[in-house]
């Protein structure tokens, strides 16, 4: 898990580099899953600690 977090965040800081003006495809969805996943486990801690779920 924390090796695709990693790659994850340098997936991103290497999308604003100016080399490279097309997002690659790969690239955009990796970027999304990832916010995704982050996403609903935000969803899932926030509802264990409000014991709504």
């Amino acid at each position: 898990m924390r090796r695709s977090a990693m790659k994850a965040l340098f997936t991103v800081l290497n999308l604003t580099r100016t080399e490279r003006t097309r997002i690659d495809r790969d690239r955009a969805v990796l970027v999304v899953s990832t916010m995704v996943t982050l996403g609903l486990i935000a969803l899932y801690v926030f509802g264990k600690s409000t014991a709504r779920w």
